[in-house]
C-alpha cells in the first residue's frame, strides 16, 4: 500500500475561483485572510462555500468580500443567524494595502 502524504494544517487550498482565471486578465495576486463566524468555517472545511460569483471592494482602505455564499450545515447552532450571503471583511497585510 501508499502512504498518504502528511496533511499539514493551512497548507492546502481551500477554494479557487477558477472562472475568475479563465475571465479575466488577473494582473496581481494578495493572499488574504477571512473573517469567519463559526458556522462559516465549519462550511469552509465541508467544501460547502462557493465564490464562483463573489467579488471584492476596497472601502476606506480595507478590502470586503462580497457574494461569497456559505451554505449552513444543518447541524449549525439554533441561536445564531446564519446569513449564507453577508458581506465579510478580508484581512491584509500592510502591502496589500498601498
Amino acid at each position: 500500500m501508499t502512504k498518504k502524504k502528511a496533511h499539514k494544517p493551512g497548507s492546502a487550498t481551500i477554494a479557487l475561483n477558477k472562472r475568475a482565471r479563465h475571465e479575466y486578465f488577473i494582473e496581481e495576486e494578495f493572499e488574504a485572510g477571512l473573517a469567519l463566524q463559526g458556522w462559516e468555517v465549519k462550511s469552509l472545511r465541508a467544501g460547502k462555500a462557493n465564490i464562483g460569483d463573489s467579488y471584492v471592494i476596497l472601502k476606506d482602505r480595507e478590502a470586503w468580500l462580497f457574494g461569497a455564499n456559505f451554505t449552513p450545515m444543518a447541524v449549525a447552532s439554533t441561536h445564531v443567524v446564519c446569513d449564507a450571503t453577508r458581506t465579510r471583511k478580508l484581512w491584509l497585510n500592510q502591502r496589500g494595502r498601498e
